[in-house]
């Protein structure tokens, strides 16, 4: 009779052995950030943003050198300096604030990110916006 009850029980007990042991696999624990890392990417953020600046003035210093100070060339290699300036300061920001979001308890992380995808997003359509405008 006792031997007639485990092998009822034997595929319940193999079940449960089975979810304990594939159960927890498809769990990732969620990356917590520091503060420190915060800082790095804010680092980052402002090295990246300093690159686009040294672009910039080389990239209009090249055009008043080859076609002279008044050239349309001069003026296109300044407005898209400044966009690619503005669009390094969105991208820094961007990498910064999901960063800190990464900082929040786990229920919080997702709606964070979201905004700051949104933030992101506004900042790059006024960088598209202000090209458009100086380019006119």
């Amino acid at each position: 009779m006792q031997h007639q009850k485990w092998i009822q029980l034997a595929p319940t007990a193999a079940a449960l052995v089975m979810l304990g042991i594939f159960g927890g696999c498809h769990r990732k624990p969620t990356p917590v950030a520091t503060a420190a890392d915060v800082a790095a990417a804010q680092q980052e953020a402002q090295h990246e943003v300093e690159q686009a600046q040294v672009e910039a003035r080389k990239d209009v210093k090249s055009a008043v050198k080859v076609m002279g100070v008044d050239s349309k060339d001069v003026a296109r290699a300044r407005v898209t300096g400044a966009f690619d300036i503005l669009m390094a300061h969105a991208d820094g920001d961007h990498k910064v604030a999901i960063e800190k979001c990464m900082t929040l308890e786990p229920s919080a992380q997702q709606s964070c990110k979201d905004q700051a995808d949104v933030d992101y997003q506004s900042a790059a359509a006024k960088a598209k916006a202000s090209r458009v405008s100086q380019q006119q």
